[in-house]
């Protein structure tokens, strides 16, 4: 059976909660965004099975940083 990579969790929205370090968008960090390419499937499927706990990091932060640029 083939390890086939999951699809990214990005939806283009790309905001990073400065309370909490984690895109508004997708709840990745800045790091697990930059290196996600570079993962193997079962590092992304980790990730990707964190991402429902990680939205109450999000309340609670009074901070916002400016949207990433897109390239």
């Amino acid at each position: 059976m083939t390890d086939t990579p999951p699809q990214s969790p990005c939806v283009k929205l790309c905001s990073i909660d400065a309370g909490s370090g984690l895109c508004r968008g997708c709840l990745r960090s800045l790091d697990e965004i930059a290196a996600w390419g570079r993962l193997d499937p079962r590092a992304q499927r980790a990730i990707l099975a964190d991402l429902p706990h990680r939205s109450a990091r999000l309340s609670g932060s009074s901070q916002d940083a400016p949207p990433l640029s897109r390239r």
